[in-house]
């Protein structure tokens, strides 16, 4: 059994390219049973290739020794997965409605060695979203209700994945890439798929609100009380640098604060976009105090990269809702301001103009090492994922004082994936802003998508995981199926709202 799961030599290069170029068949083809066969491969292969890579480390010991009740157990969870797909056809509102309440919740699994904190909740809506998917598809039933149809960014997308696929044949820590496209991007590409292919009807946008504001003021609620009591509940990491320093950084159910700024800004300035398209007092101050809430828990990570985020897609709500000219003289103030405080009391905002590399908690060396091994291999890179591998080469001092992951998203590209991947990335993200922001001032369900997304993509200048956050699938997969819905008539609209409003207290999207 070993030899056969324990696969070596060019088999699992060529299962890793095969799986990815699954995904991107599903997220190009405009051939409903093409895409379901395709997401159903996709959803198969993958976990063959991550139990062929980990077949003989310690966590599969029980597997290999008991393969007669691991064979019980699978049946039994493929039995459950099958029954959850049934509801979701029964149910169309529960398959973006249970992705959106997984998306926080992380799993800390051993894997090659190194313990991973992985979407395991996530992963199970995706893969009965899937079965759900290929059952319809079956049945012939009629299509969804989404006019979406695969264009340009889908087809970006397809690109980048399938070119990451590729250069993990030459990189130096194919175990690595491997994990990438096993945790994040097939499943994730999968997942766009679902969203985009859903119905995103008023009544959906409006429970996915209640859910988003519910679980940030729930993650809020823990984060305050691990200030009080100066306990976290996970990531015993944290504990120990809180430790060491005056301040105290909560993260709450999140395994990093910087991940758990990155959500709270997300739904603050959905919330903000809901807010600027409604004209009740109450909803405006039901939306105050939340926002006032999840500031304040915000401000207990204090996650300088979240903050910067949360300015930025503010400042793309209100060139939504006023124009770009009119908030000009307004960034350029805040701008200057913040520039002149850094150069004139540096010390209150963490910065030491003279050791920038410690105030930035190792990232300015981080950037210098990824340019280093850019130019050292400008156009294909190193491959997919070798990132920390080739800096721990290069700088073994260094790296082993503290992290070696690359915290900037297009360093960590240039670095593994060279121009190829930065025209690759810079196409998609060019692509992705014109559909999020084109038409996007009259509803806010549009609004809040572009906003969310600019603020994640300045995050990930920082912190890094674009595509390996499912934050980018989720907000990119409701963007694209927002925007391929048609605007109705502005009579209708305010039938619509009037509607919501007297009946939930809500705004229409």
């Amino acid at each position: 059994m070993t030899t056969v799961l324990a696969l070596a030599g060019p088999i699992p290069k060529l299962g890793v390219i095969v799986a990815v170029l699954l995904a991107a068949v599903a997220l190009v083809t405009h051939v409903p049973r093409l895409r379901a066969a395709a997401m159903g491969a996709a959803l198969v292969l993958t976990p063959i290739l991550l139990v062929a890579d980990i077949w003989n480390s310690p966590q599969l010991n029980v597997v290999r020794n008991h393969p007669l009740p691991a064979a019980v157990a699978a049946l039994v969870g493929l039995g459950a997965l099958v029954a959850l797909a049934l509801l979701m056809l029964r149910q169309p509102l529960l398959l973006p409605l249970l992705a959106i309440a997984a998306l926080p919740f992380r799993i800390p699994i051993a894997v090659s060695g190194s313990t991973s904190n992985l979407l395991v909740p996530l992963y199970l809506v995706v893969a009965a979203g899937t079965l759900a998917t290929i059952i319809a598809t079956l049945r012939e039933e009629p299509p969804p209700a989404s006019p979406w149809v695969p264009a340009l960014l889908e087809r970006l997308l397809a690109l980048f994945i399938v070119l990451y696929a590729i250069q993990t044949t030459y990189s130096s820590d194919f175990d690595k890439a491997l994990q990438q496209i096993v945790f994040f991007y097939v499943p994730f590409a999968l997942l766009f798929v679902l969203l985009a292919q859903t119905a995103w009807t008023p009544k959906l946008l409006r429970a996915s609100l209640l859910l988003l504001v519910g679980l940030a003021l729930l993650f809020c609620l823990i984060g305050y009380v691990e200030y009080a009591t100066r306990h976290l509940f996970i990531n015993p990491k944290l504990l120990a640098s809180n430790d060491l320093h005056a301040y105290f950084r909560t993260n709450s159910v999140f395994f990093d604060p910087n991940i758990y700024g990155r959500f709270l800004v997300i739904v603050m300035l959905t919330v903000a976009a809901v807010m600027l398209h409604v004209r009740r007092d109450r909803i405006v101050g039901a939306g105050a105090l939340v926002l006032v809430a999840l500031w304040a828990g915000l401000v207990l990570t204090l996650s300088q990269s979240s903050l910067v985020a949360l300015l930025v897609g503010l400042a793309t709500l209100a060139a939504l809702q006023w124009g770009g000219r009119r908030i000009l003289a307004p960034i350029a103030v805040v701008v200057l301001v913040a520039g002149a405080i850094v150069l004139i009391a540096p010390g209150t905002v963490g910065i030491d103009l003279h050791n920038l590399n410690n105030s930035s908690s190792g990232r300015v060396g981080l950037v210098q090492g990824g340019g280093e091994l850019f130019t050292s291999a400008p156009v294909f890179g190193h491959g997919s994922g070798s990132f920390e591998a080739e800096y721990r080469a290069r700088h073994r001092r260094e790296a082993a004082d503290g992290t070696s992951a690359s915290h900037t998203i297009p360093i960590t590209i240039a670095a593994e994936q060279g121009v190829v991947g930065l025209i690759a990335y810079l196409a998609l993200l060019l692509a992705a802003l014109v559909v999020l922001l084109r038409g996007a001032r009259e509803r806010a369900a549009r609004s809040a998508v572009a906003a969310a997304f600019a603020a994640l993509v300045v995050h990930t200048f920082f912190y890094a995981a674009f595509l390996e956050d499912p934050l980018t699938w989720t907000l990119l997969g409701v963007g694209v199926a927002l925007a391929a819905t048609p605007q109705p008539p502005a009579a209708e609209r305010a039938r619509a709202r009037l509607a919501a409003r007297e009946t939930s207290g809500l705004p229409a999207a």
